[in-house]
């Protein structure tokens, strides 16, 4: 049992400290010449949308007044057979602009197969991804189109900043959570390539895109395709989104859910990409940063359980067990009264919330349940 302890902990002090640690030392790629082009290449932003009546028309307004040429610029709706004014409202907008364009999808078959849908479609030679309720910074679009002045670069993901209903910035995702992602975002990047993406302001080169199953998650499996054509995935941290954070712990316990569920079928049809021998250091990077990462409800568990089986070796394993109950109670108190405006609190929560979805994801997918309709990130 006190191998099985040190043997778990271990595991999870590399999960969350010791691979952001290997990553400085790794081995450096040259850095993404990121800078102005000569000439603007295309653009088009895709926009899914289900019943996204009350945003969609600011989210279409945002992207039309962003600081790029007008004449390179293209907006395509992709209504999901919505049932509420969705299509009204876009078809009133291109009344107007013609850059903007609506493309229903019937039956409604979910987001993944709404971008395959639209894709041909496009004429941009560069393809923006935006959530129906993602507000971009002015600049946003031109600071993506420029990490491709490297020709390595095959995709970019930006950086999402959480705000409330006012419009004030609330924290860097989900707080100190999502900084922590983004500082890996720069440190793989540096090495190798991103793992992960944040879905509403990511971009990449029409001509690396790839048709994918209904059921795979998008944000996940695309840049994986990319890296599997021999280009990179990048983090631009000077794109930015602000997108309204989830109203409740519940809405947010949903939704990681359903995002862990559909990146354990992601990791499970791209699975040849763990082979180090074809794909080097980034093997090593999604296999730390994603399969592990996922997996972390075990180690957490094993060393909850067999800390508490030793207790009665000495004072460590009492100190040590003692730090762990009090480490989830935490967790359970914010939980149960609806949040904390102390930010190290509210780690600790997120920190419980997310692992112990990622376990009723795992169990979901061990029965082989998937996930293919897209839903709104509501609260």
């Amino acid at each position: 049992m006190e191998l099985l302890f040190w043997l778990s902990a271990l595991l999870i002090v590399y999960i969350y400290i010791g691979y952001p640690i290997l990553l400085r030392y790794l081995p450096r790629r040259p850095p993404v010449q990121s800078a102005e082009l000569n000439e603007l290449p295309t653009v088009t932003i895709l926009i899914p949308a289900f019943n996204e009546a009350a945003v969609i028309g600011q989210t279409i307004q945002n992207k039309l007044s962003q600081d790029y040429p007008s004449d390179r610029l293209e907006i395509i709706v992709i209504s999901d057979e919505s049932e509420d004014a969705t299509d009204d409202i876009v078809k009133e907008i291109a009344a107007q602009d013609s850059r903007v364009r609506l493309v229903r999808q019937v039956p409604r078959q979910g987001k993944t197969s709404g971008l395959n849908l639209a894709m041909p479609h496009a004429n941009g030679e560069i393809v923006i991804f935006s959530d129906a309720n993602s507000h971009y910074q002015s600049d946003a679009v031109r600071q993506l189109v420029n990490c491709f002045n490297d020709p390595e670069v095959g995709y970019v993901t930006g950086k999402m900043v959480y705000v409330n209903e006012e419009g004030n910035v609330i924290g860097d995702g989900c707080s100190a959570y999502m900084k922590y992602e983004n500082h890996l975002r720069s440190l793989e990047a540096n090495v190798s390539s991103v793992v992960g993406v944040d879905g509403g302001i990511d971009a990449i080169r029409k001509s690396l895109y790839q048709p994918m199953s209904a059921d795979q998650l998008p944000d996940f499996v695309l840049p994986l395709k990319v890296i599997t054509q021999g280009k990179r995935v990048i983090y631009c941290e000077k794109a930015l989104l602000n997108e309204e954070s989830l109203s409740s712990s519940q809405s947010e316990f949903r939704m990681r859910v359903r995002v862990s569920l559909r990146a354990y079928w992601a990791m499970w049809d791209m699975k040849h990409l763990f082979n180090p021998f074809k794909y080097g250091l980034f093997s090593l990077q999604i296999t730390s940063h994603k399969l592990l990462r996922y997996l972390a409800f075990i180690p957490l568990f094993l060393a909850l359980v067999s800390n508490g089986l030793i207790t009665g070796e000495g004072w460590l394993y009492q100190l040590t067990f003692l730090a762990q109950i009090i480490f989830y109670s935490v967790a359970a108190f914010v939980s149960l009264n609806d949040g904390t405006k102390n930010r190290w609190l509210a780690l600790v929560n997120y920190f419980c919330l997310i692992n112990i979805a990622a376990a009723m994801a795992f169990i979901k997918f061990i029965k082989r349940e998937k996930i293919v309709m897209w839903k709104p990130r509501v609260g």
